[in-house]
C-alpha cells in the first residue's frame, strides 16, 4: 500500500512539474523568442462559423493564445486573441477554454465559459489537467475531460473527470460518474470506471462518450434528461458525433498508438481513415472531413477513408 501511494505521489509531482512548465512556456514563448513563426493579421478574434479557431502553437508571445483564420483561407495569416488556453472549443456563441493554473499542486484547471468576443462570463476551478474540450451544437452545454492522475491514456492507473456545464441553467456537473450505464441490458457496476470524450447531438439531449473499465473502452449512448446510457460497442475512444448525427469519428487502438476511424451508428460498420500516423486527439467534423491535432498542427482527412491527410493549419491545435 505504501509503495502504491509513493508511486501515485511521484506521478502527481511529475505531472505538476510538467503542467507548470507547460503553462510557463505557453505564456512566455520558447527560448526568449519574441517573433511569431507565422504571419499574424490585425483584428478581433470572434466566435463564428466562418472562422476556424484554435490554440496557437507558433513560437513567440502568442504561444497558447486562441487564434482564428477564415475557413476559406485556413493556411493564411491568423488573428490572435488575448485568451490563453490549453484546450479550446466553441459552438454558436459559447466558447470553452481550459487553462492549467500555474504552480498548483496537485494541478488545477480553470474552466472558462466565454462569449462570442472571448470575454469570460463564468469560471470554475477543478482538479486535474486538460485533456478534451467540446461545446454542444446548440451552444448550451460545455463539456470537458480532465486528467486527475497519470499523464496519458497509456499510463496504468490514470483517472479522468468528464464534466458538463449547462449555460442556460448555470448548472455544473463536475463528473458524469453517477451516470446509470447498462451493458447487455444489465446495470454496469465497477470500481475502475472512467469517462472521457463527451459529444452531444444537436437535440441537446442525446450524447456519446467513452467508458473505460477493466481494459475495455466502451462507446456509450446517453440520454441526458434521464441521465442514463447504454453500451453500443467496445474499442472506441474520444468519440465525435457528425453534424447529421449518423456517424462517430473516434480514435481506435492500433498497437502502441491510435488510428482515426468512423463508425456508422445504424450498422456499427467501421471505416479506418487514411491517416496512418498515431493520433491522440478527439476528432472534429468539418463537413465530410475530420480534423485533428498532430505534431502541433491541425490536419484534415476525408471521412470516407479515401484520399490522404492534408495539413490544414500549421502551428495550431484544438481546432473549433
Amino acid at each position: 500500500m505504501k509503495k502504491k501511494l509513493f508511486v501515485l505521489l511521484a506521478a502527481v509531482l511529475v505531472l505538476a512539474g510538467v503542467a507548470v512548465g507547460y503553462v510557463a512556456y505557453a505564456r512566455t514563448g520558447s527560448g526568449g523568442v519574441t517573433e511569431n513563426t507565422v504571419p499574424v493579421a490585425e483584428g478581433e478574434v470572434m466566435l463564428g462559423q466562418e472562422n476556424l479557431l484554435f490554440r496557437n502553437t507558433a513560437e513567440g508571445p502568442g504561444f497558447g493564445k486562441v487564434g482564428a483564420v477564415p475557413v476559406t483561407a485556413a493556411g493564411g495569416p491568423r488573428q490572435l486573441s488575448g485568451l490563453t488556453c490549453d484546450r479550446f472549443a466553441f459552438s454558436k456563441r459559447t466558447g470553452l477554454c481550459l487553462a492549467v493554473q500555474p504552480g498548483t499542486l496537485p494541478p488545477e484547471t480553470d474552466v472558462l465559459i466565454v462569449d462570442e468576443h472571448l470575454r469570460v462570463h463564468h469560471k470554475e476551478t477543478l482538479p486535474g489537467t486538460p485533456s478534451r474540450a467540446r461545446v454542444s451544437p446548440d451552444g448550451r452545454f460545455a463539456y470537458w475531460t480532465l486528467f486527475v492522475s497519470g499523464d496519458s491514456y497509456a499510463e496504468t492507473g490514470f483517472s479522468t473527470r468528464a464534466g458538463i456545464y449547462d449555460t442556460q441553467q448555470s448548472k455544473l456537473i463536475k463528473s458524469i460518474e453517477q451516470l446509470a450505464v447498462f451493458l447487455d441490458g444489465e446495470r454496469y457496476y465497477a470500481n475502475d470506471v472512467n469517462y472521457w470524450g463527451i459529444t452531444f447531438a444537436d437535440d441537446g439531449n442525446r450524447f456519446y462518450a467513452t467508458l473505460g473499465s477493466k481494459g475495455h473502452t466502451y462507446l456509450i449512448e446517453g440520454d441526458f434528461k434521464k441521465f442514463r446510457a447504454k453500451v453500443l460497442r467496445d474499442g472506441v475512444e474520444c468519440p465525435s458525433l457528425s453534424p447529421d448525427g449518423t456517424r462517430i469519428a473516434f480514435k481506435k487502438r492500433f498497437g502502441d498508438g491510435w488510428r482515426i476511424a468512423v463508425l456508422e451508428l445504424s450498422t456499427l460498420r467501421e471505416t479506418v481513415l487514411a491517416e496512418t500516423r498515431s493520433v491522440d486527439d478527439q476528432p472534429l467534423w468539418r463537413e465530410e472531413s475530420v480534423l485533428y491535432g498532430l505534431g502541433g498542427d491541425t490536419w484534415s482527412v476525408k471521412a470516407d477513408g479515401s484520399g490522404a491527410p492534408l495539413l490544414l493549419v500549421p502551428h495550431a491545435v484544438s481546432p473549433g
